[in-house]
């Protein structure tokens, strides 16, 4: 039996959707190794029978396999899977036509006050790191300025303009631009 060499610990997952849209039997392997507890987890949070839980976990991947192609974010496959796998949930509780009875209301205040779902969490963290991208390309001035202004408490503009030798008056417009700019780059992202 051959070793897996073309496995790496760190991974382009843009690259790997590529390759699994091309055929790519390890490419596969490797989402499917990534992304299955997500859709798992998907199916736990819609509180599934184990059949339609299975039934939604097969149909989000055939999902991907009938859309593999046409992704607009590839790098953001994780996030798809997401969405793909709660409207999934939805449709088999609705095909189900099921009806939860609670005694307490309290019950469903608690579930949500847990954090944000498992989809909401990967979407965030997939924006957190488009920006993080997004923002790497901008020239150092303009990414300290974001920094400064960002913080928490931001910087006054008096001290904006000391350490980036920026007059006072030009930090709001200089502001404009780089936010205009960051948002160019992540569109095209």
């Amino acid at each position: 039996m051959r070793a897996k060499t073309d496995r790496t610990p760190t991974w382009d997952v843009a690259e790997v959707v590529g390759r699994a849209a091309d055929g790519d039997q390890l490419a596969w392997e490797r989402l499917f190794d990534q992304y299955a507890r997500l859709i798992w987890s998907m199916t736990r949070d819609f509180k599934l029978v184990e059949s339609d839980a299975a039934d939604v976990f097969q149909t989000t991947w055939l999902r991907l396999l009938e859309h593999i192609n046409r992704l607009d974010h590839p790098a953001r496959v994780g996030s798809w899977l997401a969405a793909t796998a709660r409207h999934e949930c939805l449709r088999q509780l609705a095909a189900r036509k099921r009806i939860v009875l609670m005694h307490d209301d309290d019950e469903l205040a608690e579930d949500e006050a847990h954090g944000p779902a498992v989809d909401e969490r990967l979407l965030a963290e997939e924006r957190a790191a488009a920006v993080r991208e997004a923002l790497s390309h901008l020239p150092w001035r303009w990414q300290r300025l974001l920094q400064l202004l960002m913080n928490d408490p931001p910087a006054s503009y008096a001290e904006i303009s000391d350490q980036l030798g920026l007059p006072v008056g030009s930090i709001g417009p200089t502001r404009g631009r780089c936010l205009e700019r960051l948002r160019v780059l992540l569109e095209a992202s």
